[in-house]
């Protein structure tokens, strides 16, 4: 039998849990941006790194409106929340170089929303052979990256000099 260390988790594990929103949480803390990994902030939507990724570089992009659905969104916040995630797309391309991705929304908990109240985009970028026996068998994700590094990696794409800004909406 394999032993697979995820020393990070037990910080989860023994955590008080915030039976609160964590996006709304996160959005009242603007000093604590690096910390909670929140690297963009718009004027209606804010993108951050999934600190349980699918896969290294996962980003989440939720409105800054406690909203459950696309439905409930003014339209330009509906525009914000998918140009940011075009250009999390663009920044992932650049700086991470994968060959795909998947972009999607879970709406709903049967539809697979672990956070049914606040809508999110999720953006997860794959490479070819990035899956393996762990995930299949074993029911194990191996992430060969830390948030730090990832965050450390991504957040000069969303700075205010970089072409993250001047993408035509």
């Amino acid at each position: 039998m394999e032993t697979v260390w995820a020393p990070w988790r037990m910080a989860y594990i023994l955590s008080e849990k915030d039976r609160n929103c964590f996006f709304c949480h996160k959005l009242r803390e603007p000093a604590r941006d690096a910390e909670n990994y929140v690297i963009y902030r718009g004027k209606e939507a804010f993108a951050l790194l999934n600190i349980y990724p699918y896969n290294n570089g996962h980003l989440m992009i939720a409105p800054y409106a406690h909203v459950s659905s696309l439905t409930a969104l003014r339209p330009e916040q509906l525009l914000e929340l998918f140009d940011i995630t075009r250009r999390c797309e663009q920044a992932l391309r650049e700086a991470m170089r994968p060959e795909g991705f998947n972009i999607g929304i879970n709406v709903g908990k049967v539809a697979g929303a672990g956070v049914e109240d606040h809508l999110h985009v999720h953006i997860v970028p794959r490479w070819n052979g990035d899956t393996n026996y762990m995930t299949t068998i074993s029911e194990t994700r191996v992430i060969p990256q830390q948030l730090e590094d990832a965050y450390k990696l991504l957040f000069p794409y969303f700075s205010e000099n970089r072409r993250f800004h001047s993408l035509n909406v």
